[in-house]
């Protein structure tokens, strides 16, 4: 749900009624998981999606009749083989939506911090968590998936420090057993499924859970204000980072050049690196190819905990660039963490076609990819790198 955030707090500050619906599990092959949404307003305008094309017709006519009677729904989705032309999965995959009325009315009045009306309390969490995550607020939400009937589709919205608003209205220890999942998947930056016991332990009758988290874009830096490095910026900024140009040349680092970037820097870039505060999400990719830029940049920057760093040149390059930082008292270890000569090998010729290149390297190591080719492989389509916490079962 909160990968559409931004259309439906617009949704919420117009007063609109809504519903969505979340793909909550999946089994097989799957187009999209876990936290996917797609939302209806009572005009009939609809935004996301939550399977690519195969069941958005059904789904939406589910929101529809989840709007009319202002109740939760959960409903399976699985392949058809003895009719081409009936609802299902045509990949062969199985995915389980709840689908969750939010009315303009439930979501003003509302309690969020009491059990209360289940509507309105989940209404009014749920329009919260969409204004946090539309707002860049840090913040999880947790509802219930699995579980006595009357739970389905209750809400918790908790953030970084613990606070919460909302609740799942079991047993009192559940909201504080949610509380600590959803921070430990928020602290990740993760999406996954729990299951935990109605009474707030690991015992008694058990309680799915599906926790979305929403965290600010994560961060790419590029360095070197060259021709290749605002074609990566566009990419970047296609994939949803934050992207910061950085060059000690003023002449070069211009809003004028790099009209896409979130940031550009005028330092020398190892400087401006000690200066950042840096998480296991941060893209780093070295454009410059000159080494007194390179060396000090990358010597820092490969023992930092980031997610990538790349660094552009041809292989006598790399070898050269390698010797200098071993001098410097970079180790092997260290040395193999450096993706260079940067990106996969597409052939790639243009700026275009190596920013894509560059792109499709920090995807495949983000998502667990090989970066072969699918055809005649035998690897997954979707590589799932994260585990859920907990176990989720078969949702009814």
């Amino acid at each position: 749900m909160l990968d559409i955030a931004e259309e439906l707090h617009r949704w919420v500050e117009q007063g609109r009624d809504f519903a969505v619906a979340t793909v909550v599990a999946t089994n097989g092959s799957a187009p999209r998981q876990p936290g996917a949404a797609l939302a209806v307003d009572t005009d009939g305008t609809a935004v996301g999606s939550v399977s690519g094309g195969c069941v958005e017709g059904a789904v939406y006519e589910l929101c529809q009749d989840a709007l009319r009677t202002g109740q939760p729904v959960l409903e399976r989705f699985g392949y058809s083989d003895e009719d081409a032309f009936a609802v299902g999965l045509t990949c062969g995959g199985i995915i389980d939506i709840l689908v969750t009325p939010v009315r303009a009315s439930a979501r003003g009045s509302g309690d969020t911090g009491s059990v209360g009306d289940p509507v309105d309390s989940t209404a009014a969490t749920l329009a919260a968590a969409v204004t946090a995550a539309a707002t860049g607020e840090a913040a999880a939400v947790a509802r219930i998936i699995q579980g006595p009937p009357e739970l389905l589709g209750r809400a918790l919205l908790v953030r970084p420090d613990g606070s919460h608003t909302g609740t799942l209205g079991g047993h009192p220890a559940l909201d504080g057993t949610a509380v600590e999942q959803a921070r430990a998947l928020l602290d990740a930056g993760r999406t996954a499924t729990v299951e935990i016991g109605a009474d707030g332990s690991q015992c008694g009758q058990p309680v799915g859970l599906l926790v979305e988290s929403s965290v600010p874009a994560p961060r790419m830096i590029v360095f070197g204000a060259i021709d290749f490095a605002s074609a990566l910026v566009k990419v970047g900024k296609f994939l949803n980072y934050h992207v910061t140009v950085c060059d000690a040349r003023p002449v070069f680092a211009t809003r004028g050049r790099f009209p896409d970037a979130d940031e550009i820097v005028v330092d020398w870039p190892h400087r401006y690196l000690d200066s950042q505060e840096l998480d296991s999400r941060t893209v780093l990719c070295v454009l410059t190819h000159d080494a007194k830029f390179d060396v000090p940049l990358l010597e820092r920057a490969l023992r930092l905990p980031v997610a990538y760093v790349g660094a552009m040149g041809s292989r006598r390059t790399h070898l050269d660039r390698a010797e200098r930082l071993r001098e410097v008292g970079l180790t092997e270890l260290e040395l193999n963490r450096l993706r260079s000569p940067i990106g996969l090998d597409l052939g790639a010729r243009t700026p275009e076609e190596t920013a894509l290149s560059i792109a499709a390297e920090i995807v495949a190591g983000r998502r667990g990819g090989t970066g072969v080719p699918l055809t005649g492989a035998h690897t997954p389509i979707h590589h799932d790198r994260s585990r859920p916490v907990g176990r989720i079962g078969s949702v009814a």
